[in-house]
């Protein structure tokens, strides 16, 4: 998966994407959570886009979903994946990667329940315009 994720940064950037930064998209994320974009290209309706997310010790990336699937590498730290219906579906630590297949249908929430910061290198493939994420409320679980 790592080598996937360079390469669709090695070949968003050869194809002539523009490099920016900007703030973490994933709603409503919790203090310091943090999002740096390294590239996106869009291929006929399809956008492609890769992005350094962070997330401090006991913060999460609040509920969401995406609009397609997503492919994350854990860089550093240990990420704590949750569902809605409130049950841990999976613990990636440093050098793994998780999968998130998309849809209204795969709401979830990521944490950081570590003690050093988790850095993530996600792979986004979005419709054309689509946001990195939707926001939902909180779907009954006692924690956020």
């Amino acid at each position: 998966m790592r080598n996937a994720l360079r390469t669709a940064v090695v070949g968003t950037i050869v194809t002539g994407t523009v490099l920016t930064c900007g703030t973490a998209g994933a709603t409503p994320p919790g203090p310091g959570v943090t999002g740096k974009l390294i590239s996106t290209t869009t291929i006929g309706n399809t956008d492609y886009v890769v992005r350094e997310v962070t997330v401090p010790p006991g913060q999460s990336t609040g509920w969401h979903f995406h609009d397609g699937p997503v492919y994350g590498f854990v860089r550093q730290g240990t990420l704590s994946h949750y569902h809605s219906d409130c049950a841990e579906d999976g613990v990636y630590k440093t050098g793994t990667t998780v999968r998130e297949p998309g849809g209204p249908s795969d709401v979830h929430l990521g944490r950081n329940e570590g003690t050093t910061p988790l850095i993530l290198e996600v792979l986004y493939i979005l419709p054309h315009g689509a946001p990195y994420s939707e926001d939902v409320p909180n779907p009954g679980c006692d924690f956020q």
